[in-house]
């Protein structure tokens, strides 16, 4: 840049111009780089005719005929990281005052999840369950293969997910043709390592909740580690039986009995619930 100076004020040109052009080559340098590094990069395309931004579930928790706890679901916006546009996901469970006495819970999961790829980029936890608290967060790093956690760095397969970004890429998935048992294989990274996770399709079941009645699928996840409930036992989820596939109730086996969370409310869908019954 310096030769280019000399070359303008040998010739009087004027400050402005010089800096003018500063401005032009790194405007020119930061162009070449996106399209270097999109070049490179090579990601997956997944359709994604299930959710999108704005979109917001909530649920009511019950323990047998309590009700326990609120839980949302909501992607509230779109951002950037690593130059690629990502959803940012927020998972949220508190239990409501009167359960507070007993069990006080405030628990929030946020994920980043790749807008074209529906793979995530970013995950963290923390967790407000009585006197029990936990932190955690991991960066996927997925053109290196590195998770780099606030335990350590460890290596990751290509588009590993995190338990919410798993849920959120299996409501894009076409369960038409699939049939009982058959199942799905993720990978899913927690704390310092990646377990497999088997989603296995259980049937088609009409289901009524307060948000109204749906007829749904329904899907059983083997979840090993960093479950959105600590379980004993299996997890059920219907899931409505069309594109936008919203889980309309979870059902969760614990020491004792079950946790029930059923949806009470939703906006911002991406579509028609076309599953709706009334």
């Amino acid at each position: 840049m310096k030769s280019i100076k000399l070359y303008l004020d040998f010739y009087g040109l004027n400050t402005n111009v010089y800096k003018n052009l500063l401005k032009f080559s790194f405007i020119l340098l930061i162009i070449l780089n996106s399209i270097t590094l999109s070049q490179k990069d090579n990601f997956r395309k997944i359709e994604n005719k299930a959710f999108k931004i704005g979109e917001k579930l909530t649920f009511e928790v019950k323990y047998g005929f309590i009700t326990a706890g609120i839980a949302e679901f909501s992607i509230p916006k779109i951002t950037k990281i690593a130059g690629r546009d990502v959803f940012n996901v927020v998972f949220k469970v508190s239990s409501v005052p009167a359960f507070d006495l007993f069990y006080k819970v405030r628990d929030r999961y946020e994920t980043f999840i790749d807008v074209e790829g529906i793979f995530p980029w970013r995950f963290e936890q923390h967790i407000r369950e009585g006197k029990y608290s936990r932190d955690f967060s991991a960066f996927f790093d997925q053109r290196k293969g590195k998770a780099i956690t606030t335990e350590g760095t460890y290596d990751i397969p290509k588009y590993v997910n995190d338990i919410v970004s798993a849920f959120y890429l299996a409501r894009t998935f076409d369960y038409s043709k699939m049939k009982i048992d058959n199942k799905i294989y993720l990978e899913n990274f927690y704390k310092d390592k990646v377990y497999p996770l088997e989603v296995i399709f259980r049937g088609r079941e009409t289901v009524s909740v307060s948000a109204g009645t749906f007829k749904c699928i329904i899907l059983e996840p083997l979840v090993k580690e960093g479950g959105l409930f600590k379980s004993e036992g299996s997890i059920l989820i219907w899931l409505t039986d069309d594109e936008l596939k919203i889980p309309v109730k979870v059902k969760t086996k614990v020491l004792i009995g079950s946790i029930d969370a059923e949806l009470i409310a939703y906006e911002g869908l991406a579509g028609t619930l076309k599953s709706k019954v009334n």
